[in-house]
């Protein structure tokens, strides 16, 4: 698994959106029992914080070290250094397992397995993503020309994963079909310029070129965004949950 997010780890934990509150009240209706939970590739361990509020324990694993760094400790959360596709617990450990935005890096066969193998018989995988943020025409357009024009040979292929919506993604579970879910808030344009910081092609640019390409995009984008002190943010959820 590729590691692309340890280097702006802290912005990441203050610049990343976060989920609504409804998409969880969803997932937890889902399931009876609630004494154990996964939240695999938990970065700073944003979905892991929540879970903790309903489940006995929560194991919450991922490659970085210091993204986990980032993550708010609570007595109920066990943070470990752990690729996806192998973790330290025993057979039928946890009633729900989520990996939230980072699926698309794993070895989807290798990491299926060990959530058959760690599931309960009757828990539930939740995958779960967004993809690219909707604002308005002009920041959308501006946005979109930093995404493609300079910085589309800069994504990793398996980017497309979440440009197809994680629909093309193997998913060997029966499958239940979930409502659509939308992140939804409010940026200032220091905000968005931080999560702008956050994408892994921003990072392979600015280590190819010494550069960082907003250099070139800011003067654009501030005049795109115009003299709003605040705009709405939206993010189209990806959802795929199976037993």
């Amino acid at each position: 698994m590729k590691d692309n997010f340890s280097t702006q780890s802290a912005e990441y934990a203050i610049y990343r959106p976060t989920y609504p509150q409804e998409l969880y009240d969803y997932l937890l209706n889902l399931i009876d029992n609630k004494d154990a939970a996964w939240d695999c590739a938990t970065g700073n361990g944003q979905v892991a914080r929540v879970l903790a509020q309903h489940f006995q324990s929560v194991y919450a694993t991922d490659i970085s070290e210091k993204q986990l760094s980032q993550a708010l400790k609570m007595p109920n959360i066990l943070y470990d250094v752990a690729p996806a596709e192998k973790i330290n617990v025993p057979d039928g450990s946890f009633d729900l397992i989520t990996v939230a935005q980072a699926i698309h890096w794993f070895n989807f066969e290798d990491f299926y397995s060990e959530v058959k193998r760690t599931l309960k018989p009757d828990g539930v995988l939740a995958v779960i993503g967004y993809g690219l943020m909707f604002i308005d025409k002009k920041v959308d357009k501006a946005v979109h020309k930093l995404y493609e024009d300079i910085l589309g040979k800069y994504w990793d292929s398996e980017r497309r994963y979440i440009e197809e919506g994680y629909k093309t993604i193997p998913f060997p579970f029966d499958e239940i079909v979930a409502p659509h879910f939308q992140i939804k808030t409010t940026w200032n344009f220091n905000q968005m310029i931080g999560y702008l910081n956050t994408w892994s092609s921003l990072q392979h640019y600015k280590k190819a070129n010494d550069r960082n390409p907003l250099e070139y995009m800011f003067t654009e984008l501030k005049e795109a965004w115009g003299n709003d002190a605040e705009k709405d943010v939206h993010f189209l959820i990806l959802l795929r949950i199976g037993r």
